[in-house]
């Protein structure tokens, strides 16, 4: 490969928008494809070109990086851009897909001829932006030096968890981390909710442990976006959120685990999305607290 490399991003949301642009700025060739055309056309201000499908998308690509909704989404437009998939190209799948989903995007490449990476990634919209996130990759030593430029365009590490993507090594260490990250989310909304029913300032709690193995800048951090009001524009989405939480609950299920905790934030996070919140920040799944949208 060159040192230009041709580039096709399907899915231009909060993750893969930012994604797309960071690829472009490190001086490679970009071609993005989203369902909704509006949402990747402010793309073209940093030189990436809009493509109507994605078999346009993906023309000659080098490199082809999906950031969907979930593991059907992504294998139905893959299969849509399929006549125009080069043998050989590489895959870097950092869709959230779940295990399960893992195996079928892989059968996929392998019949096409892809190099196949299971590559999800861990951060939200601003370290998207600032090319920071932390790609968590599997796939064959062999096929790395091909996908280093786009990985380093779009995160400041990479953590690789294995040879052969279809192992889903990736995902499990992904889900595992949002597992983590959805909980705290979840638990910071409670905290907020019940602090205001007990009539209590919540700084007064944040007070109580600063300094001490319970404070947190995660905590401050996501129940300042609602105490502030600025659940919008999205760090991570709540609808995105939820289907992650579906997934990490799916996972523990088929492995014999029960995951209450997951269970029940998966709730949350469905009921703010039921009350309008669905566009804002996972924060916003305070909100599903209360047995009406505060504010509605």
């Amino acid at each position: 490969m060159t040192d230009n490399l041709t580039v096709s991003v399907l899915g231009t949301g909060i993750m893969g928008a930012a994604m797309a642009r960071n690829v472009a700025r490190a001086g490679h060739t970009v071609r993005a494809w989203n369902r909704t055309r509006a949402k990747a056309e402010p793309l073209a201000e940093d030189g990436v070109l809009v493509a109507d499908t994605p078999e346009e998308a993906v023309e000659g690509a080098d490199v082809v990086l999906t950031m969907l909704h979930d593991g059907p989404a992504a294998l139905e437009v893959m299969r849509r851009a399929a006549p125009a998939l080069r043998s050989g190209a590489a895959w870097v799948q950092s869709t959230t897909a779940g295990i399960e989903a893992v195996g079928d995007l892989a059968a996929f490449a392998g019949a096409h001829g892809l190099v196949f990476f299971d590559a999800p990634v861990l951060g939200t919209r601003r370290p998207a932006e600032a090319g920071q996130l932390t790609v968590l990759a599997a796939g064959p030593q062999a096929g790395r030096a091909a996908v280093a430029p786009v990985l380093e365009a779009v995160g400041a590490r990479t953590v690789w968890t294995g040879e052969d993507g279809a192992e889903g090594s990736a995902t499990r260490l992904k889900l595992v981390a949002n597992s983590w990250v959805l909980a705290a989310t979840a638990a910071a909304g409670e905290v907020l909710a019940l602090s205001e029913a007990l009539d209590v300032d919540p700084h007064a709690f944040f007070d109580l442990i600063e300094g001490g193995p319970l404070d947190m800048g995660y905590l401050k951090a996501k129940t300042a976006l609602v105490l502030d009001d600025r659940l919008s524009p999205a760090q991570f989405a709540v609808t995105t959120a939820a289907k992650d939480a579906r997934l990490i609950v799916e996972a523990g299920r088929a492995n014999g685990v029960r995951l209450d905790v997951a269970a029940a934030t998966a709730e949350r996070l469905e009921r703010a999305a039921a009350q309008g919140h669905g566009d804002e920040d996972m924060a916003a799944a305070y909100f599903a607290s209360f047995e009406e949208a505060e504010g509605a």
